[in-house]
């Protein structure tokens, strides 16, 4: 009997209250059998409802059952001990308050190793083995274990959202796709999960891109550090050599240049140093975010990719340090020329000389370049002018363009054109055909009752008329729109009202490295209307849209 109880399962032998084998075992009329002491405990707490229940199969009984010690099981039991079957499955296998849980054991349940996206459950290895042998099961969609299947669950219709709506950003089941959300953009939960994944990888490049930029960086910065001492220490030594040879009523000068040296090399190393520090923090940054959207991006539930993607926290604003002035290592060669000037005229120097020995320790300019200021002036900006047209291939079917690709006007019937990747097929709007860099700017003539004057990237969605084509309706583009007298800015679908005296001429001027992009009222004098400060990470487009009234028309201005 003892050769047999080995190959039994400990499992079966254990009190589901204490997790044990059984002590004084007792059967309950249900068949269930626990220590007398774990469940007298159990129903003493039960005593108050007068209605006593099985803890595993939750049969309840009336009145409280008598407990009788099961000899038979006991004796089993101590037979079990006697053989060495003590190990029970190790505890790292049922699951935990963090872990996920099996939905099909019973008792204590063990940890699950898949979920499945079709069944909405999560199943251990053992359950889920008709997902490998049943072949309707094979075809299910299994994911690591998942807390959030629920979240794929329709709240209202309790079906699985498999749609996304494009127009409400938001995932849907198929109930959904045919009552409320009717006539929307919609598209697979697969299909836009590959789009998104798609931009998640462009943010990946371009962190990984920054990251090896500030590493370079960094490197220069220490080269700068070691350059700046070397001068320092090599400067020092000949000014102590030199006055070495000066008489003793030089030994003040002397500690007054081997002083000053000293703190302008302590002031500019620790300059650097900060500098330095600041972009190696910018590096964990960069690299934590890295992380982070690479964890996403192995997240093979497209739902909670969908949920989880706009939370993430946007990247802070980049130190300006695509390139670090670095001068000739003669830093203080200038002091040095000073000092052998002191030895050679020396009463000149006591008296009229020593102002220049301070003048010539002049700033060590170590520091990263400054991005220009902005213009402030008609003059100043106009400097910046650049010749743009209209690129006729993206050119909505109803704008006819002339003046050298300069005017659009908005036509009562489409005009014919040729079928184009780049062209606009659901909205008035066309973009410039030169992709604008570095500091450029602009100015638009308006004729018409309503027309948006925008700056897009060149990846801006071109076909359909839902939000992702709409300049100012996403985070692709920016508009500021023009209506009745009246200004608007858009950007990802938030309209700000923007107060500024009225022309029919509005100036843009963009500098792309620094993330500026400011709209102007352009009359006798220049008007702020709004400015954006931000990061440009895509080749930008000059864009008009109109608002389907034939006869509006706007004209890029000759500036030069």
């Amino acid at each position: 009997m003892a050769q047999k109880g080995v190959q039994l399962d400990r499992e079966a032998f254990s009190c589901s209250i204490c997790l044990d084998l059984l002590k004084d075992p007792v059967t309950v009329p249900c068949g269930h059998s626990y220590c007398m002491n774990c469940i007298k405990s159990h129903w003493d707490k039960e005593d108050e409802k007068t209605i006593y229940s099985c803890p595993q199969c939750r049969q309840t009984f009336t009145p409280r059952p008598v407990l009788v010690k099961s000899t038979m099981l006991a004796v089993l039991v101590e037979e079990l001990k006697k053989t060495g079957l003590q190990a029970a499955p190790a505890d790292h296998c049922y699951a935990g308050p963090e872990d996920v849980a099996c939905d099909v054991c019973t008792g204590r349940k063990l940890k699950a190793c898949k979920s499945c996206l079709q069944c909405l459950a999560s199943y251990c290895e053992k359950h889920l083995q008709p997902h490998f042998e049943a072949a309707p099961l094979k075809k299910h969609k299994l994911v690591e274990p998942s807390k959030k299947l629920q979240e794929n669950v329709c709240s209202r219709h309790d079906e699985v959202m498999k749609v996304f709506c494009r127009t409400d950003q938001q995932s849907i089941c198929l109930l959904c796709l045919m009552d409320e959300h009717k006539g929307h953009d919609t598209v697979s939960a697969a299909a836009e999960r590959t789009e998104r994944q798609r931009e998640l990888e462009v943010s990946r490049q371009n962190i990984q891109q920054r990251i090896q930029d500030r590493e370079k960086d960094v490197k220069l910065l220490q080269q700068e550090v070691e350059a700046i001492n070397g001068s320092a220490d090599e400067t020092v030594g000949n000014s102590e050599k030199i006055f070495t040879e000066l008489i003793r009523l030089m030994e003040k000068r002397r500690s007054d240049v081997k002083q000053q040296v000293r703190s302008q090399q302590q002031t500019e190393v620790s300059r650097v140093r900060e500098l330095q520090e600041k972009l190696e923090q910018e590096i964990t940054e960069l690299k934590r975010k890295d992380a982070e959207l690479e964890k996403l991006s192995h997240t093979e539930d497209h739902n909670q990719f969908l949920h989880d993607y706009p939370s993430l926290s946007p990247l802070s604003e980049s130190t300006h340090s695509s390139s670090i002035k670095i001068r000739p290592l003669r830093y203080f060669e200038d002091v040095t020329a000073a000092v052998s000037e002191v030895r050679d005229k020396l009463q000149d120097v006591l008296i009229e000389k020593w102002t220049n020995i301070s003048q010539t320790e002049t700033e060590v300019d170590v520091l990263l370049s400054e991005p220009e200021p902005e213009p402030k002036t008609k003059a100043e900006f106009l400097k910046y002018s650049c010749d743009i047209t209209l690129d006729p291939n993206t050119a909505q079917t109803q704008l006819l363009l002339s003046d050298g690709n300069r005017k659009v006007t908005v036509m009562s019937e489409e005009q014919s054109s040729s079928s184009h990747p780049d062209r606009f097929t659901g909205r008035c709007q066309v973009l410039s055909k030169e992709s604008l860099t570095g500091r450029c700017y602009w100015e638009v003539e308006l004729r018409g009752r309503r027309v948006y004057v925008a700056v897009t990237d060149k990846n801006i969605s071109r076909a359909g008329r839902s939000d992702e084509c709409k300049f100012g309706r996403n985070d692709k583009s920016w508009a500021l729109d023009c209506y009745n007298n009246s200004y608007n800015f858009c950007y990802n679908n938030v309209r700000t009202p923007v107060s500024g005296p009225q022309s029919s001429r509005v100036g843009v001027y963009l500098d792309h490295r620094a993330g500026i992009l400011s709209f102007y009222s352009i009359s006798e004098t220049m008007t702020l209307l709004h400015r954006v400060q931000t990061t440009f990470t895509q080749p930008l487009h000059a864009g008009l849209w109109f608002n389907w009234s034939p006869g509006d028309s706007a004209e890029l201005c000759k500036l030069k």
